[in-house]
């Protein structure tokens, strides 16, 4: 059944890693039909995009640096190759937490 699930909500997985528009559209999408594997990644991008322009707009001015940027596209890479192969992975270190905040969606 799970496998299953993640087979159906690829496709919203997919669209949500591309920008705000697609994060705006698969949860759009999902809200009529709730598949979980698509709330999980809707979820995920949420937060990735919330600390990607957290650090955009106050932090890069004190950080600075294009390691963090780098890193940044690794995690947004891990994260859609992993919705891509139907696998549900966290990011490290913050996912639960964008899972626990975000659970409502």
């Amino acid at each position: 059944m799970q496998n299953y699930t993640a087979k159906e909500g690829r496709t919203i997985a997919i669209i949500s890693h591309f920008l705000i528009v697609g994060l705006v559209i698969s949860y759009v999408l999902n809200l009529n039909k709730r598949n979980y594997f698509a709330s999980f990644y809707v979820r995920q991008m949420i937060g990735f995009n919330l600390m990607y322009f957290i650090y955009g707009t106050f932090l890069y001015s004190f950080l600075g640096g294009w390691l963090v940027w780098i890193a940044f596209f690794a995690l947004w890479l891990m994260s859609l190759i992993s919705s891509i192969k139907c696998e549900e992975k966290e990011f490290p270190v913050i996912g639960s937490y964008f899972q626990d905040w975000f659970r409502s969606i």
